[in-house]
């Protein structure tokens, strides 16, 4: 099997740097039985530059700081939001993190991207937190269902990968396949491990 590590790009051009943009997330268990998924986002720049509300934003000084924490139940319904704005390069910035409480009581899912759209579309929302959120989705799923698997190792399941069994369900096709290509329901992947849903391919 390849190593991971060992692949990586071609070495560049000789160049400059301009700009960063970095995403952090992770995905915690609680003591409670919920689960928190975090976000953070930040935007630098490699050289100082004047800024209206700020009056310099700093070479490697955050442009934007957004972070988020959505705590979900272990049927992905959200119990609670937090979304705050350390740093954006308006003062009025901040002020839209308040509407990102409609999101308690919906679930992460399937329609996550519509659902996200049709609340914080446009001037209803921050796009730096919904680019934030609609990544969060996959963090929930590979907490959640990473969770659920080893529960179920711990167990003394034979079953070690895969979605929970109801979202393999005999005549339910699970949202996961043919969301990649490795996952295609045509490839080798889904003939050997989930079977029911295999399709010849055409």
């Amino acid at each position: 099997m390849a190593n991971p590590s060992s692949a990586a790009l071609s070495a560049p051009t000789a160049r400059e740097a301009q700009h960063f943009r970095n995403y952090e997330f992770g995905g915690y268990r609680r003591a409670d039985g919920l689960f928190d998924i975090e976000g953070r986002m930040t935007d630098t720049k490699s050289y100082a530059f004047p800024n209206a509300w700020r009056e310099t934003i700093a070479a490697g000084e955050p442009v934007h700081d957004m972070r988020i924490r959505l705590t979900l139940d272990e049927h992905f319904v959200i119990r609670d939001v937090e979304c705050v704005t350390a740093a954006g390069p308006y003062e009025i910035c901040p002020a839209i993190t308040p509407a990102f409480a409609a999101l308690k009581g919906e679930r992460v899912g399937r329609g996550w991207s519509r659902l996200l759209r049709e609340k914080f579309g446009g001037r209803h929302g921050c796009v730096h937190h919904v680019e934030m959120l609609r990544a969060m989705a996959t963090v929930a799923f590979q907490t959640l269902y990473g969770w659920q698997e080893r529960r179920r190792r711990e167990g003394g399941s034979d079953k070690t990968d895969g979605p929970p069994e109801r979202e393999a369900a005999p005549r339910r096709k699970p949202g996961f396949i043919d969301s990649c290509h490795a996952l295609a329901s045509d490839g080798e992947i889904v003939r050997t491990k989930f079977p029911q849903f295999h399709e010849a391919r055409k």
